[in-house]
């Protein structure tokens, strides 16, 4: 099947609805298969070509909606002054295209000539000259980068160090994670991106961190805030209460007097810094509990407390 014939749709082996994550991914998982630099069986050179040509199309809102309009004729008409294949090729005059210098392409004129589009790959890339390994000999295209997101608990953030990860596209990769990474970072895998074409380099991946809810800690910067449940009297006459942290519990001593809302600092218990400099610090926020149910005594302590206590903090300052 010529490449300009071809249904884009079961080249990539999508549904026609399939949206632009789903294309690109079909598109990265058989290129990597049909790539000529790495699969030299007879007829993985031409599949490949369907694979980009369909992905070129596809990937393009404009272009694919012509080609849904308009099928194996997309090109035909006025339209085809609009960008015609993969958007590099522009009308000219006397049936001639010219291919204009992106992507490291130098400036060349091909005349199409009525012959099917296998034909026009292999005039143009022809030209090009050198060792001939190829249909794409000459011709060299970085890949795209792409971007995933990589879910990790708050203590796998704090501590760093390698993970084995599966992508969409069915990949396994490790990952070094750096301690003390945060939510909407992003770290990146050279070469893991889109493949490139032609024996050019393979793009990026970067994946974007996200931290799942702690049931415990909240994140501010580096510094992690955890509420800690003191008594009446504790909050009164001050105690010393154990505070948790990343790395178990603590304990710090609460001054007499204090009330909700205080906040306890532990220098250093927060977050680590992927650059090296200063560990976030922990902040122990007071909340004051009182006993749900009273028994005898509690009720008649604190009936005397009231009593005797000038204390009215609706009017303290």
């Amino acid at each position: 099947m010529a490449v300009a014939d071809q249904d884009y749709y079961e080249a990539l082996g999508v549904p026609r609805d399939a949206g632009e994550d789903e294309i690109r991914r079909a598109y990265r998982r058989l290129a990597r298969q049909y790539h000529p630099d790495v699969n030299h069986e007879p007829g993985a050179e031409d599949r490949f070509k369907e694979i980009s040509a369909a992905y070129e199309v596809l990937r393009d809102p404009e272009k694919r909606e012509r080609y849904d309009r308009l099928g194996a004729n997309w090109r035909a008409g006025p339209e085809a002054s609009e960008g015609g294949f993969g958007g590099p090729f522009r009308s000219g005059s006397g049936g001639f295209s010219s291919f204009g210098g992106r992507d490291g392409f130098d400036d060349v004129r091909v005349d199409f000539g009525g012959g099917d589009f296998d034909d026009l790959f292999e005039s143009f890339f022809s030209r090009r000259g050198g060792t001939r390994r190829s249909g794409f000999q000459g011709f060299s295209s970085r890949g795209g980068d792409s971007e995933a997101e990589l879910m990790l608990t708050l203590e796998e953030a704090a501590r760093g160090g390698r993970r084995r990860i599966t992508l969409g596209d069915g990949r396994t990769l490790e990952v070094e994670i750096p301690a003390g990474v945060r939510d909407g970072q992003r770290i990146r895998l050279a070469g893991e991106g889109d493949p490139g074409v032609g024996g050019g380099p393979a793009g990026d991946l970067f994946l974007r961190v996200r931290l799942r809810p702690h049931p415990r800690f909240r994140v501010e910067g580096r510094n992690l805030l955890v509420e800690v449940p003191v008594t009446p009297w504790e909050a009164a006459l001050g105690a010393e209460i154990p505070v948790p942290t990343l790395n178990g519990n603590a304990r710090v001593k609460m001054p007499a007097g204090s009330s909700s809302g205080r906040r306890l600092r532990l220098r250093g218990e927060g977050l680590p810094d992927p650059g090296g400099g200063q560990p976030g610090n922990l902040y122990a926020i007071v909340s004051i509990r009182v006993p749900p149910r009273l028994s005898r005594r509690e009720r008649e302590l604190f009936e005397e407390l009231a009593s005797v206590s000038k204390f009215n903090p609706r009017e303290a300052r």
